[in-house]
């Protein structure tokens, strides 16, 4: 036999074998209890009477008589599922009316409805971007930008929130002919709002795209709900391109990008999201339509909102809200975990935002308004808000 197909003799040990390849989850779970951040879902009771402040059913249309209808309408008519992506069977009739009204409702040529505003999000900045070009990424951003950027391929700078120097030097010194800016409208931990006209003026002076996430400002900001695109007079620009959710002011589900007619179609396309994602369901659609309807018929909802948030910053000593969302910042994670689940003992549902959420030691309480609480429900939870704080303030004194 020769040497070379001799049986050889081992000479090293063989590598340990584990009990299991994920044991390690067990130490990463213990790790996230141990700083209070391991999460707990929690499911609803359709019964439920609890004072809800922390879904972002902002204008209280989940619940409407004329939206649920609108989806029932259209499950009767199309059926449970859209069937397939949106260029195979998964375009009805009901989706391009949306999206007519969508884009006429904000002030867009267009709008493509995607299943979700984080797959809105996804397909928008990887089709707008990709190799070869630059993403400067707003640190406010919500996450489903930042996953957007990472799979770009693109080179993403991030900036400081609401840095428009920062913005404007990555523009100036970048060697890539193509350039896109992404942020929040609102952004979504606090409330507060990202300064618009001077990152598009930014992006207009160096030849750059503008993407606004509209998640939180449709419905809330601007005339009637618009959002803060809309409020500051920048969607005749096709430079600006907007994202948006129909799953909270509007209080169905799915997602939308409102652009000019060569973005559309650039995206129907190339956007993954869009090309490979099984269409939005028509009870969703009809939903959001019927909920759009709402809006336009009372316009009023919008203001009604921001004047709940600002009672409730009043309350709780919270900083002057500028959208739907209240920050009640505690701190520590454990106290704002603490906190929140006493409001729900005495019948209050609040957010509760830990990190990476939100910075470390910024955990918080997240109160959401909803434009359809009654004056009643807003003292009942004001006497909740107040008594849980005065119990939590000394939280880790000595």
């Amino acid at each position: 036999m020769s040497d070379l197909l001799a049986p050889t003799t081992r000479t090293t040990s063989p590598a340990p074998i584990h009990s299991c390849a994920l044991d390690w989850l067990d130490a990463a779970a213990a790790q996230r209890s141990a700083h209070h951040l391991h999460r707990v879902l929690a499911p609803r009771s359709p019964d439920d009477r609890a004072i809800d402040l922390a879904s972002n059913d902002y204008l209280g249309l989940g619940r409407h008589p004329e939206v649920v209808a609108g989806a029932n309408e259209a499950t009767t008519r199309w059926g449970a599922g859209a069937t397939g992506s949106r260029l195979v069977t998964g375009t009805t009739s009901d989706h391009e009316a949306l999206e007519h009204e969508l884009a006429d409702f904000t002030g867009k040529p267009a709008a493509l409805v995607f299943s979700s505003g984080y797959t809105a999000n996804l397909g928008a900045v990887v089709a707008l971007s990709g190799r070869g070009s630059l993403i400067v990424s707003d640190g406010g951003s919500h996450a489903s930008l930042v996953d957007a950027c990472r799979l770009s391929r693109a080179r993403v700078v991030v900036v400081d929130r609401g840095d428009t120097t920062a913005v404007a030097r990555a523009l100036a010194e970048r060697t890539e002919e193509r350039a896109l800016v992404v942020t929040d409208s609102v952004y979504s931990a606090d409330g507060d709002l990202a300064p618009l006209p001077a990152l598009h003026a930014a992006c207009r002076s160096h030849g750059a795209v503008l993407l606004v996430d509209e998640a939180h400002g449709l419905g809330v900001r601007g005339v009637g709900g618009r959002g803060l695109v809309h409020e500051h007079g920048l969607t005749a620009h096709e430079d600006v391109v907007i994202t948006a959710t129909l799953s909270k002011a509007l209080g169905a589900q799915g997602g939308v990008v409102l652009a000019s007619e060569r973005v559309r179609a650039h995206l129907v396309d190339t956007a993954r999201t869009f090309i490979f994602d099984t269409g939005l369901a028509p009870s969703s659609v009809g939903a959001a339509r019927a909920a759009l309807a709402v809006l336009r018929a009372e316009p009023e909802r919008a203001q009604r909102v921001r004047d709940v948030a600002g009672y409730l910053a009043t309350v709780t000593g919270a900083a002057r809200p500028h959208s739907a969302v209240v920050s009640v910042i505690l701190g520590d994670p454990a106290r704002a975990y603490s906190a929140a689940r006493r409001c729900a003992d005495l019948g209050v549902r609040v957010g509760c935002f830990r990190p990476p959420s939100v910075p470390e030691g910024t955990a918080r309480l997240r109160l959401t308004a909803r434009a359809d609480l009654s004056d009643d429900e807003l003292v009942s939870a004001a006497a909740v808000l107040t008594q849980v704080l005065v119990e939590h303030e000394r939280w880790g004194d000595a």
